[in-house]
């Protein structure tokens, strides 16, 4: 793997910058993560075994008060600019519209996004969009129900379906993240893409990562970002978006249609691809995390975490929590998890620690 290019260390100690979150390399947190559950209602074959996981019991995780408060202290104190709310399948809490509308009444009240599989998406979006949220971030790997059945261990293809629909009518903007899997659903990329196209959901393509329980991933079998750019450029034309990524894990793509000649003609949408493990963008990583059990996790590969849960729930002031919060972000790995080149495979899956 080739290292990522860093800024120098500032040789400052965790608390010299008491208005933001940087770390040791120089960069700064303002894109916070909040997973609410660990539980999911799909089997996807990247994620989670086919018997599930043990899950933490409900008492161990934030309550829609606590996820406000560390929301508040994140915006007020670090100039978090944008959370989104992650899982396990964060649809599957009950107050998930209370959760919302309490991070959107906040002062310095940020950007709110959701990422969900979009099962009861439909009964929901509307009084979202009321609370507050204004984005979706909607896990799709195909539109083909055989192959949605074989990946997800579910025959909830049409739910999503009509959760999208139901989230565009809201007017909730919609992205789509699509991971690819070898001789799975691969060849299947470019009608995924039409699809979206033609609905205006700007799809993602990410590479699979290791972070499934089983520690079944194996970077020879993955589907690179480069092969899908070459796959996708069959049947479509790519020109870079000269739009700068300010720290955005996607390099997106805008996409012209094909004419008969193999030229290409007019620009059908936008389309972003994520090359977490080939392309590293760890440089310019702008992200804090933050589990359902209320753990700080400076990277999603890393297994070093800092429980500020149970300071809270122990009579932790905000200072304290801040400073907690702080600390952890400051001792960040360089990349992948690790300040060596090194992949770490965390111990945690995507489902426990939140995306």
């Amino acid at each position: 793997m080739a290292p990522a290019t860093l800024l120098g260390s500032t040789g400052a100690s965790a608390s010299s910058d008491p208005s933001g979150l940087v770390d040791r390399f120089g960069r700064r947190a303002v894109d916070l993560r909040v997973s609410l559950t660990e539980r999911c209602n799909l089997r996807c074959t990247y994620c989670m075994p086919a018997a599930g996981l043990p899950f933490a019991p409900d008492d161990q995780l934030m309550t829609a008060a606590e996820i406000e408060r560390l929301v508040r202290i994140g915006t007020a104190r670090f100039g978090v600019r944008k959370v989104r709310f992650t899982g396990g399948e964060p649809m599957l809490r009950h107050d998930l519209v209370d959760v919302i509308a309490r991070c959107a009444a906040l002062p310095d009240a940020p950007e709110l996004s959701l990422t969900t599989n979009a099962i009861g998406l439909a009964h929901r979006a509307a009084a979202l969009y009321a609370a507050g949220l204004r984005r979706v971030n909607v896990s799709l790997d195909t539109v083909d129900p055989t192959v949605f059945a074989e990946v997800t261990r579910r025959p909830f293809l049409d739910k999503v379906i009509a959760g999208l629909s139901a989230a565009h009518d809201a007017g909730l903007a919609i992205k789509v993240n699509a991971v690819l899997l070898r001789g799975i659903n691969d060849a299947l990329a470019p009608d995924l893409m039409r699809w979206c196209l033609e609905r205006g959901y700007e799809l993602r393509f990410i590479e699979q990562m290791p972070l499934d329980p089983d520690h079944a991933w194996d970077r020879t079998s993955m589907v690179t970002a480069a092969e899908t750019r070459a796959m996708l450029s069959e049947s479509f034309g790519l020109v870079p978006d000269d739009a700068p990524r300010d720290g955005a894990p996607a390099e997106r793509f805008r996409v012209l249609a094909r004419t008969a000649d193999g030229g290409v003609g007019p620009e059908l949408g936008t389309i972003g691809i994520i090359a977490s493990i080939t392309e590293s963008f760890c440089a310019d990583c702008t992200r804090t995390r933050l589990t359902a059990d209320g753990h700080v996790r400076s990277c999603l590969f890393s297994d070093e975490e800092t429980s500020v849960l149970g300071p809270m729930r122990a009579g932790a002031s905000d200072d304290e929590v801040a400073e907690l919060w702080r600390r952890a972000m400051w001792a960040k790995p360089r990349d992948h998890g690790d300040d060596t080149d090194d992949l770490v495979h965390p111990t945690r899956g995507m489902s426990a620690i939140g995306g």
